[in-house]
């Protein structure tokens, strides 16, 4: 048995599950709980949709600030640093709630918020590129994702739950959410202490500044970036991967919940948060969770094409449900669930082009900079989808959406892939000439 190889696979167990978990509870606290909290304190619709959509602008310009998480200091040191800071702005939001001025102190708080789980995701997306091989990259990105989904589940739905029962037994909306709020904080320093002693320190896990000129620098991250061999079929694949997608995904759930005689399927809220919130969310972790699995065993070269028509393929279901409008549940569920999974599993191959082509002396800036053009990729078709369906109908429009998967085919066809990128690497012998794998169980592994 190889202890350094056991060792290994129960370190990576130890940290990726909680890191991803804990990435995805401030984002959506910001993004969801924080309109659920205002709504139940008594703002308004227009006060708490105009304050709140600005707090999202944090995610979509993290490229911009990425090189200083690079430049100085590890990624480990940033990790757990910002972890203590963001449960500190748990707490203050908890404080803030009884104060006369809550909402002006409490949206100064968020914002604060936003900016420290901004740079938390830059760090921790570097550090999983740090502390890690490619092949245990890609054996590892389904499981991030689905612990990711997990914090988003929690937020959304646990803690709503709980704000609602202490509102009920003590009979203050305020003092409940500020439990919440005060739970969170808790939680948050628990997991900064946590990951203190569990974090790994890989030898890469360094400041990359020089000293000499740090503006430079600064800069010279991005130059370095826009200077990758074949940067502009990147930026198109980066762009175009989920063209497709990112169209229907903004009209799903209308379609679902907009009458027949308009073209939906006029399924109630609760139905959608079955077919949709259940179903679909467990059909999207398997297929993440066996997309990762597959490209460590093959690599990304081999997989990049049965996953793209995997990931686009099932639209057609879309296209089915909008001709027929079929009444049975369990036929809407089945469809939902066989794209969500196609998806899922599709865009595991997307992030690990994404980590491939951070590759290099600033994985961490690079790496951010890759999602914000995925955002970009995502955002701007999304915006225009809407005024597309008005204009065309439901059946026109999932039509149009199996139009636009045509340029992500033809832009993977100009990809340059390391055949071996992605694929894990076969054990090393030990001295009786088996590999460390055969020493373990399968329940090990």
């Amino acid at each position: 048995m190889n202890p350094v190889a056991s060792a290994t696979r129960r370190n990576l167990w130890a940290w990726i599950p909680s890191l991803y978990f804990a990435q995805g509870i401030p984002y959506v606290v910001v993004m969801t709980l924080s309109t659920v909290m205002y709504k139940n304190l008594g703002l308004s619709n227009t006060d708490i949709a105009l304050y709140t959509s600005w707090l999202y602008l944090p995610w979509v310009i993290k490229p911009l600030w990425s090189p200083l998480v690079d430049l100085f200091r590890t990624k480990r040191f940033w990790i757990v640093t910002l972890q203590f800071a963001i449960g500190t702005a748990f707490a203050l939001v908890a404080f803030t709630l009884p104060g006369p001025n809550f909402f002006q102190l409490s949206l100064a708080v968020f914002w604060l918020l936003a900016f420290s789980s901004a740079t938390h995701d830059i760090a921790a997306d570097g550090f999983y590129l740090l502390a890690m091989k490619p092949g245990e990259q890609a054996a590892f990105v389904g499981v991030r994702s689905t612990f990711y989904r997990l914090a988003s589940l929690s937020a959304q739905g646990g803690l709503v739950y709980l704000a609602g029962m202490w509102t009920t037994s003590t009979g203050s909306v305020t003092q409940a959410w500020s439990l919440v709020f005060g739970l969170l904080a808790a939680v948050f320093l628990g997991v900064g202490a946590y990951h203190f002693f569990a974090l790994p320190k890989p030898a890469s896990d360094v400041a990359t500044a020089s000293g000499q000129n740090p503006i430079k620098e600064f800069f010279a991250v991005f130059a370095h970036f826009l200077h990758k061999p074949d940067i502009l079929t990147a930026l198109a694949m980066l762009l175009l991967y989920r063209l497709a997608e990112s169209q229907a995904l903004k009209l799903l759930s209308p379609f679902m919940l907009d009458k027949r005689e308009v073209g939906g399927l006029g399924l109630t809220t609760q139905q959608v948060g079955i077919v949709y919130g259940t179903v679909g969310i467990i059909a999207l972790t398997v297929g993440g969770l066996i997309g990762g699995w597959i490209i460590s065993l093959y690599g990304l070269k081999r997989m990049l094409w049965p996953m793209i028509l995997a990931m686009h393929a099932p639209i057609v279901a879309f296209l089915l449900l909008a001709m027929f409008q079929p009444t049975s549940l369990w036929i809407i569920g089945s469809s939902l669930a066989v794209e969500q999974f196609g998806y899922g599993f599709g865009f595991t191959a997307y992030m690990l082009y994404m980590m491939m082509l951070a590759d290099g002396p600033h994985k961490t800036a690079h790496y951010a900079i890759c999602t914000g053009f995925m955002a970009l990729g995502m955002m701007l078709p999304g915006m225009a989808a809407g005024w597309i369906e008005d204009q065309i109908g439901y059946v026109n429009f999932f039509t149009w959406v199996l139009v636009c998967t045509i340029p992500s085919f033809i832009v993977i066809t100009r990809l340059k892939i390391d055949p071996a990128f992605g694929k894990k690497a076969p054990e090393p012998a030990t001295e009786h000439g088996t590999s460390a794998r055969a020493c373990h169980s399968p329940a090990s592994n």
